[in-house]
């Protein structure tokens, strides 16, 4: 899978993607705000997005609704510390809390992905 990464935390976008890494998948960019996750989703087309809710310059919650406006079939999964309540009618189809398990992340990349085949296979 295709993963796009956004946090303001440089530590924690670094650290998503050695997980992800681990996970088998690929990073096409780690980015610092919803507004460049935005402006990343249109350049690489990730297969998923892992986003920060909380960021400074545009949060995630905005940077999401305006990228699944643009792509309803976009995926998108916040990472966050926040109560997974606060954040369900936003639009991500996962929350994964801070601070990621790699097995979690790990199964969720692999489930995504078979669905992604499914799907492709589906539409042949």
């Amino acid at each position: 899978m295709r993963v796009l990464i956004a946090d303001d935390q440089p530590s924690v976008g670094s650290t998503l993607a050695l997980l992800v890494s681990a996970a088998k998948h690929h990073v096409v960019k780690v980015v610092s705000s919803g507004a460049e996750a935005i402006r990343a989703y249109h350049t690489y087309k990730p297969d998923v997005v892992l986003m920060d809710y909380s960021m400074a310059r545009l949060n995630g919650g905005t940077a999401c609704r305006y990228i699944l406006t643009e792509d309803p079939g976009a995926r998108i999964v916040f990472v966050s510390s926040r109560p997974a309540t606060e954040l369900a009618d936003i639009g991500a189809v996962a929350i994964l809390s801070k601070p990621v398990d790699l097995n979690e992340l790990e199964e969720l990349l692999n489930n995504m992905d078979a669905q992604l085949v499914f799907d492709y296979a589906r539409a042949r």
